[in-house]
């Protein structure tokens, strides 16, 4: 195995990741962002009220976005296990 297979497996392997967790992550970004203009504009300086709507948000994410995240993750370990007697020589 060169380096060139590595350098491919690792990009791959970090744009799944990345595309795998944007959606998550953006939506948690949004609601803390939301949230933090709602604590700002109305004084209340509460840490729970940041907390819960974002575990929220990302429950319902990973409920309508699991299986496409499932989906290319497995993607991803079926393409290196397919060619893992490239890789061992």
């Amino acid at each position: 195995m060169d380096i060139g297979t590595v350098t491919a497996i690792t990009r791959e392997t970090l744009y799944t990741i990345l595309i795998t967790a944007a959606p998550l992550l953006l939506t948690s970004l949004i609601v803390g962002l939301v949230v933090s203009i709602f604590q700002t504009v109305t004084s209340i300086q509460e840490q729970t009220l940041t907390f819960v709507p974002k575990v929220i948000s990302i429950f319902l994410g990973i409920m309508l976005l699991g299986h496409w995240m499932l989906n290319n993750m497995v993607n991803l370990m079926t393409s290196l296990w397919s060619d893992f007697s490239v890789y061992i020589k």
